[in-house]
């Protein structure tokens, strides 16, 4: 099951969709929602074992993670959904010498 991207005339109605289809766009995916989720999960595999994730729980919490090839996590940052994407995309490249790179944790196993 894949993400439906929403049509224009249902960004126009949500505009906060326009987050999730920005993210699709640069080569993120969503795990399937299922009648029992409470949460938008979606993530974008970077190379050298690099993942950015996001979890969406409404349009004013949502949460952003990047982990390492050791899933230690190396950046996080909560807020509304525009304010985890904003971030997201402003957040340097993991190979850019300015990406955060020390461990504060470990991601989910």
């Amino acid at each position: 099951m894949t993400l439906i991207v929403p049509g224009a005339s249902l960004v126009a109605t949500y505009p906060v969709l326009q987050h999730l289809v920005d993210l699709r766009s640069g080569g993120w995916r969503f795990l399937p929602l299922g009648p029992e989720d409470e949460f938008l999960d979606g993530f974008h595999k970077w190379p050298g074992g690099w993942t950015d994730s996001l979890r969406v729980k409404n349009e004013g919490d949502a949460l952003g993670i990047r982990t390492d090839r050791d899933n230690a996590i190396t950046w996080e940052f909560a807020g509304s959904l525009a304010d985890v994407v904003h971030e997201f995309m402003v957040l340097p490249h993991p190979g850019d010498r300015l990406a955060p790179r020390l461990a504060r944790g470990h991601g989910p196993a």
